[in-house]
């Protein structure tokens, strides 16, 4: 027996991060009863990204271009300065400074053994390609994966493995937030923010 459209629907929008099965009813009946224009834009919206949605040739950023994506065909960004980042979201939290000039790479991840993420799940391979081809041109890396455990291993990794590059590798700064109280930070964040620290 065939399953319910309505119900279908619901399923669907439920398998979404942070989306329950309460959400998804009330987004499937919102549309249904009062925006019906909206079902049908989505759908099609839905198809089109389906269909024309690829990861850049270069950083692996999502992108509907062939080769390139527009951040990495930009020629006001700064080449010899890259960004490494696990996650897309990532990209676009640092994007959103407007801060930072350079190009990125997406790994797509972060080592994690127990979820069974490793070395070849990354987009490393690429960088490395990346990084041969350049020919010296890149100057520095900032590896900006996140400061957890597999994070800070992704990033020693990465360290690893771009040894006989003569680039200068940083890594992104973390602490107490901007906003927030001593006594609520962790132990780990308090260390780096005393190691971490700079002239004032």
């Amino acid at each position: 027996m065939a399953l319910d459209p309505i119900k279908h629907l619901v399923e669907q929008f439920s398998k979404l991060p942070g989306i329950g099965e309460r959400t998804s009813w009330r987004f499937v009946l919102h549309m249904l009863s009062h925006d019906r224009e909206l079902l049908t834009s989505l759908s099609e919206a839905l198809v089109e990204v389906g269909q024309c949605i690829r990861e850049c040739d270069r950083c692996h950023m999502v992108t509907t271009t062939e080769g390139l994506c527009a951040t990495c065909a930009s020629v006001s960004r700064d080449p010899s300065l890259i960004c490494m980042v696990a996650s897309i979201q990532d990209l676009m939290a640092i994007e959103a400074t407007n801060d930072f000039r350079g190009h990125y790479h997406v790994l797509h991840g972060v080592l994690s053994p127990m979820e069974g993420i490793g070395p070849r799940d990354l987009r490393m391979e690429s960088f490395l390609r990346r990084l041969r081809e350049s020919e010296g041109s890149v100057k520095e890396l900032i590896i900006a994966t996140p400061p957890t455990v597999e994070g800070e291993a992704t990033a020693l990794y990465v360290a690893e493995q771009i040894k006989e590059f003569s680039l200068r590798i940083t890594r992104i700064a973390s602490g107490v937030p901007v906003g927030g109280d001593l006594q609520f930070a962790d132990r780990l964040t308090l260390s780096r923010s005393l190691a971490l620290r700079r002239g004032f």
